[in-house]
């Protein structure tokens, strides 16, 4: 594999967890939010999913956000009779989003960029030293 296949693999992979720390973050902004009307459904967490794609000049497979899928876990339910958002029976929806998953997903999603990153920094210190070694 050359330079210019590394970086596209290398790149198609931060992007994809770009996508991915981006809906976690929405997930994080919202996991405290309730519907503004009584008994209605509040935020849902999302999903990224990921697909491969050939790129056809280089005959290799990149990584790419597919899309972006609501999960249908059930909503977390409490008993708050006075809330505005509470149903008939005092009970409020609250999203399906758990803060301690979203954090290790998010420190997932961190360390496979960093990993897409540390792929780049080596091809360059490789070419540079090749470019070195070419020149004395």
């Amino acid at each position: 594999m050359d330079f210019d296949e590394t970086l596209k693999v290398s790149t198609a992979g931060m992007s994809a967890q770009t996508t991915r720390l981006r809906t976690i973050a929405e997930n994080l902004a919202n996991a405290d939010s309730t519907a503004l009307t009584p008994g209605a459904d509040p935020y849902r967490r999302k999903l990224v999913t990921f697909r491969n794609v050939l790129d056809e000049t280089t005959g290799n497979k990149l990584v790419k956000a597919n899309k972006v899928v609501e999960d249908a876990s059930p909503f977390e339910m409490k008993y708050m009779p006075g809330h505005p958002a509470a149903d008939g029976n005092g009970y409020v929806r609250f999203p399906n989003v758990n803060t301690m998953i979203e954090m290790a997903d998010m420190k997932d999603a961190q360390r496979a960029y960093t990993a897409n990153v540390d792929v780049i920094d080596n091809a360059k210190t490789m070419l540079s030293r090749a470019i070195s070694l070419l020149q004395n």
